[in-house]
């Protein structure tokens, strides 16, 4: 806000200053921003670095008070490189960007293009230029340091949009009835020992908290696979910290742990459950283990399950991201996942303004990657197909209709 501020300023000014006074005030922002304000005043208005440190000296020694010196007359002074030299704009683009400006064979097409980089390529093409002068060049012409961003996605489904007002109407109909609906999904894995955690907490000046190196596993505490559950009516969730793969059994053992600690609490009259879930994964709409293991907790609860997934590409929708996974991220960052124990207690710490809630266990339990399906198994699940997309929207009914809840 301050740099935004000082452009601002100077850029009102400057019409009205000369050279000296363009200095004295260059220096005067520079001394109350203090440390690193030169390169942000310099940055900012275009000036060099040396024009700044002079306006400084000039202010401490007392040297622009009052001066009647003769200052520079319009268009004195040396001349700038682009003055000297009108090309070099051109060719300092034509490095930077080889694809819109029709040059793909550019040396520097397939290297960092750092300003030192870009500075030596000038070079061997006849300019006389300095890595200083080619990043105030670029910031002239409109470039800045960018990172990539994340915006494209795969190819849109069909049915994407059809799909999303279905689960939408679904999700209407099963909370107007009073039903739960719920939404899952696994988080990422995360490594647990003294790591390295994105993100800065508060701790005493020049004492940040030591962690390893290098992010090699240790074996005697893995790696943890937190698979959330988020009810989207109560805004509680529920997190299951497994020690194991990520399986569909996995995925299917902490929906039954939300049921018999919270769920069936909350929902006392429930006769039906509604699942949200990704596409693919342990819950994948193709994962056949995924159906056997529903199966089994719709037996074990009487409850009818239905399942409705996101369409392919579309995981970033799903609400358990946003509104369970996004704030377990905020609580713990900065903090090193040091023990099962300190995973359990972040996550269960984690809280909101908006009244959400968290649960957490420890599942020790194992559960075996590749286990195979056959037809027979897979024949023997109620399974009922929804009259739209029947492989994204199905219902599992329990074998036994008269089991209790």
């Amino acid at each position: 806000m301050d740099e935004e501020l000082i452009k601002k300023r100077f850029d009102n000014l400057a019409p009205f200053l000369d050279e000296r006074l363009r200095r004295l005030l260059a220096g005067a922002e520079a001394n109350a921003l203090g440390h690193g304000g030169v390169t942000v005043v310099s940055t900012q208005t275009g000036l060099s670095r040396d024009t700044v440190l002079k306006g400084q000296r000039e202010l401490k020694g007392g040297l622009g008070i009052l001066s009647l010196k003769r200052t520079r007359k319009k268009g004195g002074g040396r001349k700038t490189a682009i003055e000297k030299n009108p090309d070099l704009n051109r060719d300092l683009e034509r490095l930077v960007e080889p694809h819109t400006l029709g040059d793909p064979e550019t040396p520097l097409r397939w290297t960092c293009k750092s300003v030192r980089n870009l500075a030596d390529e000038l070079k061997e093409m006849g300019h006389d230029v300095s890595y200083n002068l080619v990043a105030k060049l670029l910031r002239k012409i409109g470039y800045s340091l960018q990172a990539n961003r994340k915006t494209r996605e795969c190819e849109s489904h069909v049915d994407r949009d059809a799909q999303f007002d279905f689960l939408n109407q679904k999700v209407i109909v099963f909370q107007g009835q009073g039903q739960p609906v719920i939404s899952v999904d696994t988080k990422k894995k995360e490594l647990v020992g003294d790591f390295k955690n994105g993100g800065r907490e508060w701790r005493p000046k020049g004492d940040p908290e030591k962690v390893r190196v290098h992010d090699f596993q240790i074996p005697e505490l893995g790696k943890v696979a937190p698979y959330g559950v988020y009810d989207l009516t109560q805004n509680i969730g529920w997190v299951n910290v497994g020690m194991d793969h990520d399986t569909a059994a996995f995925a299917v053992e902490s929906i039954r742990r939300w049921w018999w600690t919270m769920g069936r609490e909350a929902y006392p009259g429930a006769k039906e459950l509604l699942i949200t879930a990704d596409g693919g994964g342990s819950n994948g709409y193709r994962v056949r283990l995924w159906k056997i293991e529903l199966q089994k907790l719709a037996d074990e609860t009487g409850l009818c399950i239905s399942v409705s997934h996101f369409p392919p590409g579309t995981s970033k929708w799903n609400k358990i991201e946003h509104r369970l996974f996004s704030f377990i991220t905020l609580n713990w960052r900065g903090k090193p996942l040091v023990s099962h124990e300190v995973i359990i207690n972040l996550i269960a710490a984690t809280k909101t303004q908006n009244g959400l809630t968290v649960r957490c266990s420890l599942d020790k339990n194992i559960y075996p990657k590749g286990i195979k399906v056959t037809d027979e198994e897979l024949s023997r699940v109620r399974i009922r197909l929804d009259s739209f997309h029947g492989d994204w929207n199905y219902s599992i009914h329990p074998h036994n209709a008269d089991v209790i809840t």
